[in-house]
């Protein structure tokens, strides 16, 4: 027998005491129609398609049901994350390159109630035979405009041509420019448009420019994010290879921070967001891979230190600050030959940087690495447990724990680090000894 899930048991998971309007008319929507939900970024889509797809889902049925497609990993693990916080009971299961195939295959044995991952990794488990196909009734392709702008158009058109059941999709995005392609087979999609509530919000995000003097930027980068203080920003470039030049040159300047971009490993991706969630620094340098699928809360700022090239880009940058009900703050960095971009109608205020910078105060967390996570049965508890009984310390100087499947990062207390280092460093972890170190 089908089960049914309690609204607000699981809302009331998430803090909130009630769905905003965008979300109530996503889950009051028939059950048999398709569905094209446009809203802007931070306005908690996820939660209104992961709902009415919660309804659909029968808890006896051993088959993989609902199918999720991302456009990036980053984006893929965060609707996993949220699945997870729904405690619905029902297995999930994340794919997405980078990951380690094998495990994914042995999570694919028994398959999950919802599958979640990006275009090439499902496409590549389906042609390995890894997914069962014929149970899953709904369809939802997460950011499908991103899928399409990143060149998935083959890899989605076989997904969705391998599925023989589909009763439902659903399509979401923050944008309404995109061409829908036929493959999709949408039928007489219902569209729930809440694109028009962004401009309400608009107050929440303030608009402000810094003039250069010189063409490379870097220096009055500096003295900008001295100006701002210790706060969560994100400083976006066009290139990846700018990225980790402006990363290094903050840093021999004394700002601490972390870089982000495609070309990482999985392991430095991880490790670079959880240093930036928990505190270890409060700057992120990133490619545009962060305008989406990022759901850090708390981001005051961010800096177009290059424009954006479009005005879809300059929206989903701008998506990662201001969201819900904070506010925040997106920064255009100009220099000697660059102008406000036409597609920007908002008033835009200078910002005047004082002639001396002052470094901002040093973070007062830093990261651990522990070589061990959710596949080696190690959970968050355990790490607590473990710091808390071998490394003394108490309960105020564990941050935030962030575990992967064979790795986690821990936040401690930079004044405390050295000395815990020490004294857990040949100590074991559920009578397993693990490699502990400085997360790099």
């Amino acid at each position: 027998m089908q089960q049914k899930y309690s609204i607000e048991e699981i809302i009331s998971y998430f803090d909130i005491d009630q769905l905003n309007s965008m979300q109530q008319a996503s889950l009051a929507a028939p059950a048999d129609q398709d569905i094209i939900l446009l809203s802007a970024t931070g306005s908690g889509k996820t939660l209104a398609f992961l709902l009415p797809m919660l309804q659909t889902l029968d808890s006896t049925n051993k088959q993989t049901q609902a199918l999720i497609i991302a456009p990036s990993r980053e984006l893929a693990q965060q609707i996993e994350t949220v699945f997870k916080r729904m405690r619905t009971g029902l297995k999930v299961t994340c794919c997405y390159g980078g990951h380690l195939r094998e495990t994914e295959e042995n999570n694919l044995i028994e398959p999950p109630a919802v599958l979640i991952g990006t275009p090439g990794r499902l496409a590549d488990h389906i042609r390995r035979g890894n997914i069962t196909l014929p149970g899953i009734t709904t369809l939802i392709l997460d950011e499908f405009d991103k899928s399409l702008e990143a060149g998935f158009h083959d890899e989605l058109s076989f997904i969705i041509s391998s599925l023989p059941s589909i009763k439902k999709r659903m399509l979401i995005s923050a944008t309404e420019s995109v061409e829908i392609p036929d493959f999709v087979n949408l039928n007489e999609p219902l569209e729930l448009n809440f694109l028009g509530d962004a401009a309400a919000d608009s107050n929440k995000l303030a608009i402000q420019y810094v003039l250069s003097d010189e063409k490379d930027k870097v220096d009055t980068l500096f003295r900008l994010i001295c100006h701002l203080g210790n706060r969560l920003t994100i400083v976006f470039c066009n290139h990846r290879d700018a990225v980790e030049r402006t990363s290094a040159l903050l840093l021999e300047k004394g700002i601490y921070n972390e870089f982000y971009h495609g070309s990482m490993e999985q392991r430095d991706r991880d490790s670079a967001l959880s240093k930036f969630r928990n505190g270890t620094v409060s700057v992120l340098v990133t490619t545009d891979l962060a305008a989406r699928g990022l759901d850090i809360p708390f981001i005051r700022y961010i800096i177009h230190y290059h424009l954006p090239a479009t005005q879809e880009i300059y929206t989903h940058r701008n998506g990662r600050t201001a969201r819900m009900e904070a506010s925040g703050t997106a920064i255009l960095l100009l220099g000697p030959e660059e102008k406000i971009p036409d597609y920007i109608t908002e008033t835009v205020q200078p910002i005047e940087l004082p002639e001396k910078a002052v470094l901002p105060e040093k973070p007062k967390w830093t990261t651990f690495f522990i070589a061990a996570g959710k596949k080696d049965k190690v959970n968050k508890i355990d790490i607590v447990g473990f710091l808390s009984n071998r490394g003394q310390l108490k309960k105020e100087d564990i941050g935030l724990i962030d575990v992967k499947d064979f790795f986690s990062f821990v936040a401690i207390r930079k004044s405390k680090a050295s000395h815990t280092l020490q004294l857990i460093r040949n100590e074991k972890i559920k009578n397993k000894k693990v490699k502990i170190e400085i997360a790099k």
